[in-house]
Protein backbone atom coordinates (compact mmCIF):
# COMPACT_ATOMS: atom_id res chain seq x y z
CA UNK A 1 0.00 0.00 0.00
CA UNK A 2 2.95 2.30 1.03
CA UNK A 3 4.90 2.23 -2.49
CA UNK A 4 1.14 2.50 -3.92
CA UNK A 5 0.82 5.67 -2.31
CA UNK A 6 4.25 6.64 -3.44
CA UNK A 7 3.64 6.16 -7.01
CA UNK A 8 0.73 8.08 -7.07
CA UNK A 9 2.20 10.76 -5.06
CA UNK A 10 4.65 11.05 -7.83
CA UNK A 11 2.38 10.22 -9.96
CA UNK A 12 0.49 13.47 -8.94
CA UNK A 13 3.86 15.63 -9.03
CA UNK A 14 4.80 14.83 -12.31
CA UNK A 15 1.35 15.61 -14.29
CA UNK A 16 0.38 18.75 -12.16
CA UNK A 17 4.27 20.60 -12.95
CA UNK A 18 3.34 19.19 -16.52
CA UNK A 19 0.74 21.58 -16.83
CA UNK A 20 2.59 24.39 -17.34
CA UNK A 21 4.78 23.29 -20.43
CA UNK A 22 1.83 21.67 -22.04
CA UNK A 23 -0.35 25.00 -21.79
CA UNK A 24 3.27 26.99 -23.34
CA UNK A 25 3.21 24.49 -25.96
CA UNK A 26 -0.82 24.84 -26.60
CA UNK A 27 -0.63 29.03 -26.73
CA UNK A 28 1.37 28.74 -29.86
CA UNK A 29 -0.89 27.15 -31.54
CA UNK A 30 -3.94 28.87 -30.12
CA UNK A 31 -4.80 31.93 -28.76
CA UNK A 32 -4.90 30.89 -24.55
CA UNK A 33 -8.36 31.65 -24.04
CA UNK A 34 -9.04 29.29 -27.17
CA UNK A 35 -6.67 26.59 -25.92
CA UNK A 36 -8.53 27.19 -22.00
CA UNK A 37 -12.18 26.52 -23.47
CA UNK A 38 -11.66 23.74 -25.48
CA UNK A 39 -9.54 22.29 -22.50
CA UNK A 40 -12.37 22.52 -20.17
CA UNK A 41 -15.60 21.42 -22.61
CA UNK A 42 -13.03 18.18 -23.06
CA UNK A 43 -12.20 17.53 -19.64
CA UNK A 44 -16.13 18.50 -18.33
CA UNK A 45 -18.17 16.56 -20.98
CA UNK A 46 -16.08 13.57 -20.20
CA UNK A 47 -15.92 13.52 -16.41
CA UNK A 48 -20.04 13.86 -16.43
CA UNK A 49 -20.10 11.09 -19.14
CA UNK A 50 -18.70 8.64 -16.91
CA UNK A 51 -20.49 10.31 -13.86
CA UNK A 52 -23.82 9.75 -15.19
CA UNK A 53 -23.68 6.69 -18.01
CA UNK A 54 -20.92 3.97 -16.68
CA UNK A 55 -20.90 4.30 -12.78
CA UNK A 56 -23.27 2.50 -11.18
CA UNK A 57 -23.98 4.42 -8.38
CA UNK A 58 -26.89 6.09 -6.69
CA UNK A 59 -24.65 9.16 -5.48
CA UNK A 60 -24.29 10.52 -9.21
CA UNK A 61 -27.48 12.68 -10.06
CA UNK A 62 -28.37 15.99 -10.74
CA UNK A 63 -27.14 18.78 -8.43
CA UNK A 64 -29.89 20.56 -6.28
CA UNK A 65 -30.50 24.10 -6.93
CA UNK A 66 -28.56 25.56 -3.87
CA UNK A 67 -25.84 23.27 -5.35
CA UNK A 68 -26.08 24.92 -8.93
CA UNK A 69 -25.05 27.93 -7.20
CA UNK A 70 -22.14 26.10 -5.05
CA UNK A 71 -20.85 24.72 -8.47
CA UNK A 72 -21.35 27.81 -10.22
CA UNK A 73 -19.11 29.65 -7.66
CA UNK A 74 -16.44 27.23 -7.44
CA UNK A 75 -16.75 26.73 -11.37
CA UNK A 76 -16.04 30.36 -11.87
CA UNK A 77 -13.12 30.43 -9.22
CA UNK A 78 -11.18 27.51 -10.22
CA UNK A 79 -11.59 27.28 -13.63
CA UNK A 80 -12.93 30.57 -15.25
CA UNK A 81 -10.75 32.65 -13.21
CA UNK A 82 -7.65 30.44 -12.48
CA UNK A 83 -7.28 28.49 -15.01
CA UNK A 84 -8.52 31.20 -17.75
CA UNK A 85 -5.82 33.75 -16.15
CA UNK A 86 -3.29 31.07 -16.12
CA UNK A 87 -3.39 29.66 -19.50
CA UNK A 88 -3.44 33.56 -20.90
CA UNK A 89 -0.44 34.04 -18.22
CA UNK A 90 1.15 31.31 -19.92
CA UNK A 91 1.51 32.91 -23.48
CA UNK A 92 4.05 35.70 -21.65
CA UNK A 93 6.06 33.62 -19.14
CA UNK A 94 8.28 30.88 -18.78
CA UNK A 95 6.86 27.36 -18.02
CA UNK A 96 8.93 26.67 -15.47
CA UNK A 97 7.97 30.02 -13.41
CA UNK A 98 4.18 29.28 -13.97
CA UNK A 99 4.70 25.46 -12.30
CA UNK A 100 6.52 27.34 -9.38
CA UNK A 101 3.66 29.90 -8.79
CA UNK A 102 1.70 27.19 -8.89
CA UNK A 103 3.42 25.50 -5.60
CA UNK A 104 2.68 28.96 -3.94
CA UNK A 105 -1.08 28.03 -3.66
CA UNK A 106 -1.10 26.73 -0.25
CA UNK A 107 0.80 30.34 1.06
CA UNK A 108 -1.85 32.48 -0.26
CA UNK A 109 -4.52 29.77 1.04
CA UNK A 110 -2.86 30.97 4.67
CA UNK A 111 -3.85 34.39 4.35
CA UNK A 112 -7.11 34.17 2.69
CA UNK A 113 -8.11 31.50 4.93
CA UNK A 114 -7.05 33.90 8.25
CA UNK A 115 -8.83 36.67 6.57
CA UNK A 116 -12.02 34.47 5.85
CA UNK A 117 -11.84 32.49 9.06
CA UNK A 118 -11.12 35.64 11.05
CA UNK A 119 -7.76 33.95 12.47
CA UNK A 120 -4.45 35.81 12.98
CA UNK A 121 -2.06 34.37 10.74
CA UNK A 122 1.13 32.63 12.58
CA UNK A 123 5.04 33.77 12.65
CA UNK A 124 5.57 31.00 10.67
CA UNK A 125 3.25 31.34 8.05
CA UNK A 126 4.32 34.58 7.75
CA UNK A 127 7.29 33.73 7.09
CA UNK A 128 6.62 31.05 4.63
CA UNK A 129 5.05 33.37 2.52
CA UNK A 130 7.62 35.65 2.46
CA UNK A 131 10.20 32.89 1.51
CA UNK A 132 7.15 31.46 -0.79
CA UNK A 133 7.52 34.78 -2.85
CA UNK A 134 10.92 35.84 -2.77
CA UNK A 135 11.41 32.46 -4.28
CA UNK A 136 9.15 33.25 -7.07
CA UNK A 137 10.99 36.71 -7.69
CA UNK A 138 14.60 35.46 -7.50
CA UNK A 139 13.29 33.08 -9.63
CA UNK A 140 12.13 34.94 -12.35
CA UNK A 141 14.41 38.20 -12.34
CA UNK A 142 16.96 36.81 -15.06
CA UNK A 143 14.03 35.35 -17.46
CA UNK A 144 12.66 39.21 -17.50
CA UNK A 145 16.10 40.14 -18.63
CA UNK A 146 15.93 38.06 -21.22
CA UNK A 147 12.25 38.06 -22.69
CA UNK A 148 11.22 34.73 -21.16
CA UNK A 149 8.56 35.95 -19.10
CA UNK A 150 7.38 39.59 -19.04
CA UNK A 151 5.49 42.01 -16.24
CA UNK A 152 2.03 41.48 -17.35
CA UNK A 153 2.80 37.74 -17.72
CA UNK A 154 3.66 37.26 -13.99
CA UNK A 155 0.95 39.72 -12.54
CA UNK A 156 -1.64 37.81 -14.47
CA UNK A 157 -0.06 34.40 -12.57
CA UNK A 158 -0.04 36.01 -9.48
CA UNK A 159 -3.87 37.38 -9.63
CA UNK A 160 -4.84 33.56 -11.09
CA UNK A 161 -3.11 32.31 -8.12
CA UNK A 162 -5.48 34.29 -5.33
CA UNK A 163 -8.25 33.34 -7.47
CA UNK A 164 -7.47 29.18 -6.82
CA UNK A 165 -6.58 29.97 -3.40
CA UNK A 166 -10.10 31.82 -2.82
CA UNK A 167 -11.11 28.66 -4.69
CA UNK A 168 -9.86 26.68 -2.21
CA UNK A 169 -11.04 28.63 0.74
CA UNK A 170 -14.51 27.95 -0.36
CA UNK A 171 -14.57 24.70 -1.15
CA UNK A 172 -13.72 24.02 2.14
CA UNK A 173 -16.18 25.72 3.73
CA UNK A 174 -18.87 23.60 1.62
CA UNK A 175 -20.52 20.62 2.92
CA UNK A 176 -20.68 18.85 -0.75
CA UNK A 177 -22.78 15.91 -0.95
CA UNK A 178 -22.22 15.53 -4.58
CA UNK A 179 -19.24 12.93 -5.60
CA UNK A 180 -15.55 14.61 -6.16
CA UNK A 181 -16.23 13.30 -10.02
CA UNK A 182 -19.18 15.20 -9.88
CA UNK A 183 -18.16 18.05 -8.62
CA UNK A 184 -15.09 18.37 -10.63
CA UNK A 185 -16.74 18.01 -13.78
CA UNK A 186 -19.72 20.29 -13.14
CA UNK A 187 -17.43 22.81 -12.25
CA UNK A 188 -15.26 22.62 -14.68
CA UNK A 189 -18.14 22.56 -17.53
CA UNK A 190 -19.48 25.36 -16.08
CA UNK A 191 -16.21 27.25 -15.89
CA UNK A 192 -15.61 26.71 -19.33
CA UNK A 193 -19.53 28.09 -19.88
CA UNK A 194 -18.65 31.17 -17.98
CA UNK A 195 -15.66 31.90 -19.94
CA UNK A 196 -17.09 31.69 -23.19
CA UNK A 197 -18.75 34.88 -24.01
CA UNK A 198 -15.36 36.20 -23.52
CA UNK A 199 -13.40 33.83 -25.37
CA UNK A 200 -15.82 34.51 -28.53
CA UNK A 201 -15.26 38.50 -27.91
CA UNK A 202 -11.99 38.40 -27.62
CA UNK A 203 -10.29 35.35 -28.91
CA UNK A 204 -8.35 35.73 -32.34
CA UNK A 205 -9.16 32.70 -34.25
CA UNK A 206 -8.03 33.89 -37.45
CA UNK A 207 -4.14 33.13 -35.95
CA UNK A 208 -5.66 29.53 -34.52
CA UNK A 209 -3.86 26.74 -35.85
CA UNK A 210 -5.54 23.43 -34.70
CA UNK A 211 -2.50 21.62 -35.72
CA UNK A 212 -1.26 18.41 -34.05
CA UNK A 213 0.78 20.54 -31.21
CA UNK A 214 -2.78 21.84 -30.33
CA UNK A 215 -4.81 18.93 -30.10
CA UNK A 216 -1.62 17.09 -27.94
CA UNK A 217 -1.79 20.05 -25.74
CA UNK A 218 -5.32 20.17 -25.39
CA UNK A 219 -5.62 16.11 -24.41
CA UNK A 220 -2.74 16.24 -22.26
CA UNK A 221 -4.54 18.94 -20.10
CA UNK A 222 -7.73 17.88 -20.50
CA UNK A 223 -6.89 13.88 -19.64
CA UNK A 224 -4.07 13.58 -17.74
CA UNK A 225 -3.96 16.64 -16.02
CA UNK A 226 -7.31 17.73 -15.17
CA UNK A 227 -8.88 14.30 -14.94
CA UNK A 228 -6.05 11.96 -13.89
CA UNK A 229 -3.92 14.13 -12.33
CA UNK A 230 -6.61 15.92 -10.14
CA UNK A 231 -8.37 11.95 -9.20
CA UNK A 232 -4.60 11.15 -8.03
CA UNK A 233 -4.62 14.21 -5.74
CA UNK A 234 -8.30 13.32 -4.47
CA UNK A 235 -6.72 10.06 -3.51
CA UNK A 236 -4.02 11.73 -1.20
CA UNK A 237 -6.30 13.60 0.39
CA UNK A 238 -8.41 10.66 1.26
CA UNK A 239 -5.42 9.23 3.13
CA UNK A 240 -3.57 11.94 4.22
CA UNK A 241 -4.47 15.88 4.02
CA UNK A 242 -1.07 16.78 5.30
CA UNK A 243 1.00 14.36 3.73
CA UNK A 244 -0.81 14.99 0.49
CA UNK A 245 0.53 18.63 0.96
CA UNK A 246 4.08 17.19 0.68
CA UNK A 247 4.03 16.20 -3.16
CA UNK A 248 3.14 19.81 -4.08
CA UNK A 249 7.50 20.40 -2.86
CA UNK A 250 8.76 18.17 -6.03
CA UNK A 251 6.18 20.87 -8.33
CA UNK A 252 8.73 22.90 -8.71
CA UNK A 253 11.24 20.72 -9.30
CA UNK A 254 9.39 18.60 -12.15
CA UNK A 255 8.27 22.32 -13.78
CA UNK A 256 11.83 23.34 -14.21
CA UNK A 257 13.14 19.66 -15.25
CA UNK A 258 10.38 19.61 -18.14
CA UNK A 259 10.81 23.62 -18.88
CA UNK A 260 14.63 22.99 -19.39
CA UNK A 261 14.44 19.33 -21.10
CA UNK A 262 11.23 20.33 -23.51
CA UNK A 263 11.98 23.93 -24.51
CA UNK A 264 15.10 24.49 -23.66
CA UNK A 265 14.78 27.52 -21.06
CA UNK A 266 17.61 28.16 -18.62
CA UNK A 267 18.56 26.71 -15.40
CA UNK A 268 20.25 29.17 -13.41
CA UNK A 269 21.56 30.00 -10.03
CA UNK A 270 18.63 32.31 -9.80
CA UNK A 271 16.34 29.03 -10.60
CA UNK A 272 17.94 26.30 -8.31
CA UNK A 273 17.77 29.75 -5.00
CA UNK A 274 14.16 30.14 -5.88
CA UNK A 275 13.43 27.11 -6.23
CA UNK A 276 14.79 26.01 -2.59
CA UNK A 277 13.03 29.40 -1.19
CA UNK A 278 9.54 28.46 -2.32
CA UNK A 279 10.27 24.46 -0.66
CA UNK A 280 11.79 26.12 2.44
CA UNK A 281 8.62 28.81 2.61
CA UNK A 282 6.12 25.69 2.04
CA UNK A 283 7.75 24.00 4.84
CA UNK A 284 7.60 26.91 7.19
CA UNK A 285 4.44 27.84 6.09
CA UNK A 286 2.88 24.21 7.32
CA UNK A 287 5.15 23.15 9.89
CA UNK A 288 2.59 23.51 12.66
CA UNK A 289 0.52 21.07 10.54
CA UNK A 290 3.09 18.37 10.15
CA UNK A 291 4.00 18.47 13.73
CA UNK A 292 0.42 17.78 14.88
CA UNK A 293 0.33 14.71 12.34
CA UNK A 294 3.47 13.73 13.56
CA UNK A 295 1.95 13.75 17.10
CA UNK A 296 -1.07 12.36 16.22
Amino acid sequence: MRVKNIGIGLLFSILWSSASVATKFGVQSAAPLILANVRFFIAGILLLSFSYLFAKNPDYRLPTKKEWRQLALFGFLNTTLYLGLYVYAMKYTAAGIGSLAVSTNPLIIVLLSSWWLKRKPKAEEWTGIMLGMGGVAVATYPLLADSYTTVGGITLLLISMVAVSAASVYYATVKWELPNLLINGWQVFLGGVFLLPVTLGMADFGATKLDTVFWASVLWLSLAVSIVGLICWFYLLRIDTVKASLWLFLCPLFGFFFAWWLMGEPVTMYTVVGTVLVVAGLYAGQRTKFAGNKRG
